[in-house]
């Protein structure tokens, strides 16, 4: 590809500082090699583009690079109360795009749109009265409201749905960026697709070292599953996805019912995959002295709430929190999964957990990773 160089940016001409992925050099000039100072002469410019294995992962904590970055169409992994999601603009196609391609997400499965404010959300979807009322008692938060999108919203953010799903991340580095760039961000969580989810910078970087320039590191994430998904639908509220946010704080709102969405191969809205958070590790949940006795010769590791289970050598226990907290047990999953997974067992055996409140995030992610659905 050739520029003349009057009409490169400075961000192509200083490529490195960003990782952008190409190098320069002038036609009828010596190769100065990556990052050197290209010649004053008025040299047509050959920019080579180079694999995405050989861009530099940063993580930092710099809002000012990320928004820099985000506002020339890179992703950027950003720190949320939830998990880490995978940043882009999402009103250009370019970087939804890059975002699909990163994670090898495929593009029938839509995307989070994630604002400052509430007052943005009305900006990118039509908002009704009730809507709005859950809008204003859970954002900023775990939260996400499926709407009817506005004409503004790219189709390949909603996967050529007519709604699109809005929410307001309760961690005020996303917020502050959010702010910076003036723009909504499209961020599925930071992993290749169909993986547990990224809780710590350490985690994306662990998966997506090389594909993206900057990892945006705002500490542990505080919640530790994905948001509630949540549609207004008449006189009901369908709970696409289970999250911080449970069905009775809902209705304890909106004095609707709750219905639960369905999981299926070919989603509406996000979260709706049967297969998805899984390990590499073959993954199996239920009464778990039984799956114990199903598999008496392998390796394992057991995931449980409180309760402790004898192991044999070479199997290991996981207690998510002996205090009995389900807030604390949520927390620790995806980051207790990712260990498990880079340990010397055969298959994991997880508890039934509490089914109330974030407990039901926390079944519906061991549920939907289990061995049966891969």
């Amino acid at each position: 590809m050739i520029f003349h160089r009057e009409r490169l940016s400075p961000a192509i001409l200083l490529f490195r500082e960003f990782h952008a992925g190409c190098y320069i050099r002038s036609r009828n000039h010596p190769d100065p090699g990556p990052g050197a100072a290209v010649p004053e002469r008025d040299y047509p410019i050959i920019v080579h583009f180079v694999p995405n294995s050989l861009m530099q992962t940063i993580i930092g904590q710099d809002i000012a690079v990320a928004a820099s970055l985000l506002r020339k169409d890179a992703l950027v992994a950003i720190p949320t109360e939830t998990v880490y999601g995978l940043a882009g603009n999402a009103l250009h196609e370019a970087a939804v795009v890059a975002i699909y391609e990163a994670k090898n997400r495929p593009r029938f499965n839509p995307l989070i749109l994630h604002v400052a404010d509430i007052a943005d959300i009305e900006t990118y979807a039509f908002v009704d009265a009730v809507s709005r009322q859950l809008a204003q008692a859970f954002m900023p938060g775990p939260f996400t409201l499926l709407l009817r999108k506005k004409e503004i919203v790219p189709e390949l953010v909603t996967a050529g749905s007519d709604k699109v799903a809005i929410r307001i991340p309760a961690h005020e580095v996303s917020r502050e960026l959010l702010r910076r760039v003036g723009f909504p961000l499209a961020a599925p969580s930071a992993n290749p697709f169909g993986y547990v989810s990224p809780t710590t910078a350490t985690h994306v970087l662990q998966g997506l070292n090389g594909k993206i320039p900057y990892i945006l590191d705002g500490g542990p994430c505080q919640v530790g599953v994905e948001s509630s998904i949540a549609e207004v639908s008449g006189d009901k509220v369908i709970l696409h996805r289970a999250g911080g946010i449970s069905a009775e704080m809902i209705t304890a709102v909106t004095g609707l019912p709750v219905v639960t969405g369905v999981h299926t191969a070919t989603p509406s809205t996000p979260g709706q995959l049967k297969s998805h958070y899984a390990t590499r590790i073959p993954l199996y949940k239920g009464d778990v002295p039984a799956l114990m006795k199903q598999f008496p010769d392998k390796r394992m590791a057991v995931i449980s709430f409180t309760r402790s289970y004898p192991v044999a050598t070479g199997s290991h226990l996981f207690i998510l929190s002996p205090a009995s907290n389900i807030s604390e047990a949520a927390q620790k999953l995806f980051a207790t999964m990712r260990r498990i997974d880079e340990m010397d067992v055969d298959l994991i055996l997880a508890e039934d957990f509490p089914d109330t409140g974030i407990g039901q995030a926390i079944n519906d992610r061991l549920n939907r990773a289990q061995a049966i659905h891969k």
